[in-house]
């Protein structure tokens, strides 16, 4: 992998979103807060996380956010590149979004292409003060010249539900690709996962995926955030932890934030310990509009 310094990155960040080890059209458009986590935050995903995780998570905030980031792995040379606009602070929470993948792997001494395109909206609805219920409508491109691979594009969408059970537990569900166009980089699966919030300043999040192609194979994992907070600033830390049983590989993460009221800035690795050697650098920068305290469930 070509050496990353976290100031590349931030100078960057404004460029794309996401980055994840296998090519796979439902990891690529995850950014560092998902990444950091293990994945474990589709019972909880809100904002930009919501769009890969589970639409339905909008509601939970009130807030105008605008992204982009930047990610590297290291497997195919790929970068990653994507934008998004969420807002959550009216009747119908929605998010634009775009994200853009090139990949450069090496195969005999000859570097291959490929790119992938997603571009499309998110929407939600809260049935009730405790259940949403979200939907994200979608176009894919994908091009590329490896061998046994084909060119793809088409329409899709997801769908996903986010019950909160109390203010401290809530849990997601989620499909993807479910109707509509369908490839190897963008198939059917299905999601689940649980957010646990026992302290104001600590979140934890457990995730599962099952992809229903011919590759098959499961995707768990989970992690931890906890915020430090100084006056007007917060400074979240997190680390987390994901198996895939594809492609026999495990993952430890970990990334840091600084966050203030009108902007964040977010960065997360990921390292392979077991299984083939990757690793993905990925970072994020947000701007906030109008912002309002978070809903509760009473």
């Amino acid at each position: 992998m070509r050496p990353l310094t976290v100031s590349a990155i931030l100078a960057t960040a404004l460029l794309g979103s996401s980055a994840h080890a296998d090519g796979d059209g439902l990891t690529d458009i995850l950014g560092p807060r998902e990444i950091a986590v293990g994945e474990g935050l589709r019972g909880g995903a809100t904002g930009e996380s919501a769009v890969g995780l589970n639409p339905s998570g909008l509601p939970l905030t009130h807030e105008l956010v605008f992204e982009g980031g930047y990610g590297y792995r290291g497997s195919d040379a790929a970068s990653l590149v994507g934008v998004s606009e969420c807002d959550s602070t009216n009747a119908l929470p929605g998010c634009f979004f775009y994200n853009y993948a090139s990949t450069n792997p090496d195969s005999d001494g000859m570097s291959l292409h490929s790119t992938a395109q997603v571009g499309g909206i998110a929407v939600a609805y809260p049935i009730t003060p405790r259940v949403f219920f979200g939907t994200t409508a979608k176009y894919f491109h994908y091009s590329t010249d490896l061998m046994g691979q084909s060119n793809s594009s088409g329409f899709t969408n997801d769908a996903g539900l986010t019950v909160r059970m109390t203010d401290i537990i809530s849990l997601g569900a989620a499909g993807y690709n479910i109707l509509g166009a369908t490839s190897d980089d963008f198939p059917r699966a299905f999601g689940t996962g649980v957010v646990i919030k026992p302290l104001p300043v600590l979140r934890l999040g457990f995730d599962s995926r099952w992809k229903f192609d011919g590759s098959g194979g499961t995707r768990y994992g989970g992690g931890a955030e906890f915020i430090l907070a100084s006056g007007q600033m917060a400074f979240p830390i997190r680390a987390g932890a994901l198996r895939d049983t594809a492609l026999q590989d495990t993952y430890l993460s970990g990334g840091l934030g600084v966050a203030t009221v009108s902007f964040s800035v977010d960065v997360a690795a990921r390292f392979a310990v077991s299984g083939p050697k990757d690793t993905e650098i990925i970072a994020s920068l947000r701007f906030f509009g109008p912002r309002m305290p978070a809903p509760g469930v009473n």
